[in-house]
């Protein structure tokens, strides 16, 4: 397997739970005919969105053929389309795979191919700005945050807008379980889904991805460890993935749950009443959460023009005037601030997400590109260790820390 494949495939893993297959991919066909790839296979020929991308490839004088997949199967179809140099000419593919994919030598930059970023927010950029140079441009994000259950909290004397720390989330998880209720659920899973949900305590506590086995990295295992050890948290979240958890706190026995914005709408399914508040901080404030949701990308083309092409659909995809709609399908929090606002006038309970997203951090960002997917696998096997009471906190991390270094 060609090298700088066989990177792919081992990023792919971590950031998306694929494996390569060898399935053929996709060509892109000749001609007056861009091929356009995503991971939204929701959206037919007669949505908003795939209407936005026959306009943007009409405006830019070509014509579109869209393939859709699922994420993962995406992913697998990319990686395969890079060893045989058939990759489409727009790429809109998971935030993560970003950075990879780019030091693959796979996408253009920014800079070659004239994609405009001026009007993204710099947060969310971040997640495909690779030394100094920028892959593409976020159609939107999603996070994490606090689900909670207005009755349970009611029936054990919390107001939930006393929770702004972790003292004062204790504080309430105590009060919950006092009164006989249970607490709060996440996922813990030994996938990128455990480190997804851990990465807003991590980073909250102060911590950093290079230093896994820091005294504020410890702070945060063992936080989650004692809400196990309190009985404040369910053993199944060693095992739960962002579903399961959720199907836990939708039977109403539940006071918090940790999840995303895409359970947005089978929040207003549950028949209780629920709000949300942004993941404390240790000392008070927002956490940062991790970013999730897609970049639209330019793969390396065989000529310039293709690529200057293909740069103007993406910039025609990206742009302010278009993404409200397909943001919206997506359940996703815009790129654009200037976009957020109008979300936020036509859904006022988008504020709490809109005000996470806007402290959120790309989980590649801080120059770790390819060096995630080696830190996030170490990470939630340390999480995995610590809540199953393998190893203490501080010695799993040490573990943990020990791996990811040596894989540099």
């Amino acid at each position: 397997m060609n090298p700088i494949i066989r990177l792919l495939c081992a990023a792919a893993a971590a950031t998306t739970l694929a494996a390569c297959s060898s399935g053929t991919a996709p060509t892109t066909e000749s001609g007056g005919t861009f091929a356009v790839w995503d991971p939204y296979p929701q959206f037919d020929a007669s949505s908003a969105w795939a209407k936005v991308i026959d306009k943007c490839g009409a405006e830019a004088g070509v014509k579109i053929a869209r393939q859709a997949f699922d994420t993962t199967d995406l992913t697998n179809k990319v990686l395969l389309a890079a060893q045989q140099n058939t990759a489409p000419n727009v790429l809109v593919v998971d935030n993560p795979v970003v950075s990879t994919l780019a030091e693959g030598g796979v996408l253009k930059s920014n800079q070659d191919t004239g994609l405009d970023t001026a009007q993204v927010a710099t947060n969310l950029l971040a997640a495909g700005d690779v030394k100094g140079k920028v892959y593409g441009v976020p159609i939107g994000a999603n996070t994490l945050a606090l689900y909670y259950n207005k009755a349970v909290l009611t029936a054990a004397g919390v107001d939930p807008a006393s929770v702004r720390d972790w003292a004062s989330l204790e504080a309430a998880l105590a009060k919950v379980h006092a009164a006989g209720k249970k607490g709060i659920t996440f996922s813990a899973i030994g996938t990128e889904e455990g480190s997804f949900q851990f990465l807003p305590w991590f980073w909250g506590a102060g911590a950093n991805l290079t230093d896994l086995a820091s005294p504020a990295a410890v702070s945060a295992l063992a936080q989650w460890k004692s809400w196990l050890d309190k009985g404040y948290a369910p053993k199944s979240v060693i095992g739960n993935t962002q579903t399961t958890s959720w199907q836990e706190f939708a039977t109403g026995e539940y006071a918090f749950a940790e999840n995303g914005t895409w359970q947005l709408q089978n929040a207003k399914k549950t028949g209780f009443d629920y709000g949300v508040l942004a993941i404390p901080a240790r000392a008070g404030g927002a956490a940062p959460a991790p970013t999730g949701g897609e970049f639209v990308t330019v793969p390396v083309q065989d000529n310039p023009d293709k690529e200057k092409t293909a740069g103007r659909i993406a910039s025609c995809l990206t742009n302010p005037a278009n993404v409200l709609d397909s943001d919206t399908a997506l359940t996703y929090v815009s790129a654009v601030p200037a976009v957020q606002e109008k979300q936020v006038a036509a859904q006022p309970e988008l504020t709490v997400w809109v005000d996470a997203v806007q402290v959120a951090k790309g989980r590649t960002g801080d120059n770790l590109g390819t060096r995630y997917p080696r830190i996030s696998e170490p990470l939630w096997g340390a999480v995995q260790a610590a809540l199953t009471g393998a190893k203490a906190p501080d010695a799993a991390l040490a573990a943990a820390q020990a791996t990811a270094a040596a894989a540099k």
